[in-house]
């Protein structure tokens, strides 16, 4: 590889090409290990699927029901799980109680079920400002809670993660699963996010 091919690329990837290549020499992992670990979680889970287990709760209320009382085994129901998910509670939002979701420890994340945190969910500022003065954070991050919405933290742990059920937009009766679950956002299932009719377009900071 050419200095001038890596002088091209940011250095984390530099290091990270490195490493891979030397671990491969070494022996220790066999040869596109990596590139099938970054395939799973590009094609496999990320916020796709996620969005499948909200628009079949929005459509099926006895799944929605086994979904919020037990949402590790609903998930299962539909093929998705997996480590990083040893119990998950899934919150519903209503028009007057807003639920998000933070790890104010690390960056604990479901991530079979919303792919690979955000960036901003793992910055010290979101985990700390989120639980003193979520309203404000919130309103900072594009949306603007109405004074009478209750909003509620949740803290992700090792051993808890969460999942927010958003509301269903309005206007989205004629759509089938499939359509309901292309309106469903990553933001949205994290709780920084509400979702809006289709006609007016979805709201995501």
């Amino acid at each position: 590889m050419s200095d001038k091919h890596n002088q091209e690329k940011p250095w984390q990837a530099v290091r990270t090409e490195a490493m891979e290549h030397l671990l491969t020499v070494a022996g220790i992992i066999e040869p596109g290990r990596v590139d099938d670990i970054v395939h799973h979680y590009e094609k496999n889970v990320g916020p796709h699927t996620g969005a499948r287990v909200v628009a079949r709760a929005w459509v099926d209320h006895a799944f929605k029901q086994r979904l919020l009382q037990d949402g590790l085994a609903a998930c299962a129901e539909l093929g998705i799980g997996g480590p990083e998910t040893e119990f998950l509670n899934v919150v519903e939002n209503s028009a007057k109680v807003h639920n998000v979701v933070v790890c104010t420890l690390c960056s604990c994340y479901p991530w079979p079920i919303l792919g690979l945190p955000p960036a901003w969910y793992k910055s010290s500022a979101y985990r700390s400002r989120i639980v003193r003065e979520p309203r404000r954070l919130l309103a900072e991050m594009g949306l603007d809670l109405p004074a009478n919405v209750t909003i509620r933290v949740w803290d992700s742990v090792s051993e808890i993660r969460y999942l927010v059920l958003p509301e269903r937009p309005a206007n989205t009766g004629h759509l089938d699963e499939a359509a309901l679950a292309a309106l469903v956002t990553r933001d949205s299932m994290i709780g920084v996010a509400r979702l809006s009719s289709p006609t007016t377009g979805t709201t995501q900071p």
